[in-house]
């Protein structure tokens, strides 16, 4: 999710630099390529891939007795 995001800024900040618009400083087409690049760097580390340490541990472990039926 993080990098579609990241991806959406990149498309923007190359719009408005194709274009030479004129905008404020908080969005010049560099300040919008360093924010993509730090939610790139964030999706490279792992956050918000959805995976989680403790769901994909007790996958590997039987929970259900095999056998044993009451």
């Amino acid at each position: 999710m993080l990098a579609f995001v990241a991806a959406a800024l990149f498309v923007i900040a190359f719009i408005i630099r194709v274009t030479e618009t004129s905008t404020e400083a908080v969005f010049s087409p560099t300040s919008l390529m360093l924010a993509g690049l730090a939610f790139l760097a964030v999706h490279s580390a792992g956050v918000g891939s959805g995976w989680s340490a403790r769901r994909s541990s007790t996958r590997g472990s039987s929970t259900r007795r095999s056998g044993s039926r009451r």
